[in-house]
């Protein structure tokens, strides 16, 4: 897993320095991870992702208040679609690796199964997949790695 960047905070700084700090290094973690996000066979691309998504999305709930609610909520929104999108094609990816495993140990006979199994769990992360490239496709339309940039000069 991607590690968190630190962010280099004076402990004496207001509020609102804090969060632009934050959520300028949180913001551009996310979009870090975006290279070869969809490609599946490199599970932890989609993971790292997830995950920094997930931390943009608590620094921004952390620090609502050093932002203006109506410069906030359309970018914490987009970066939840986002997050959700990531959640679509990660639930797959850890359940085929799982089973996948799991075929191992079974008898020949009883593989046909796990792979009817594993069919499936393909057939949704390909969905998973569309539904991510979808919502990549919309955080750069919607130029949301801008629009963090703008969020963080402007706490």
């Amino acid at each position: 897993m991607a590690r968190a960047r630190d962010v280099d905070l004076d402990p004496s700084a207001p509020f609102a320095e804090a969060a632009r700090a934050i959520i300028a290094v949180r913001g551009a973690e996310v979009f870090e991870h975006e290279r070869d996000v969809l490609d599946t066979s490199d599970i932890e691309r989609v993971h790292d992702m997830r995950v920094a998504t997930r931390r943009l999305r608590a620094a921004l709930e952390v620090f609502a208040g050093a932002f203006e609610k109506d410069e906030l909520r359309p970018v914490l929104r987009d970066v939840k679609r986002l997050a959700d999108a990531l959640g679509e094609r990660r639930d797959p990816d850890v359940h085929i690796e799982e089973f996948t495993k799991l075929r191992e140990r079974f008898a020949a006979p009883d593989r046909p199964g796990i792979d009817l199994l594993l069919e499936e769990l393909r057939a949704e992360q390909a969905r998973g997949n569309e539904i991510l490239e979808q919502a990549l496709a919309e955080a750069r339309d919607g130029e949301l790695d801008e629009r963090l940039r703008r969020l963080a000069e402007l706490a």
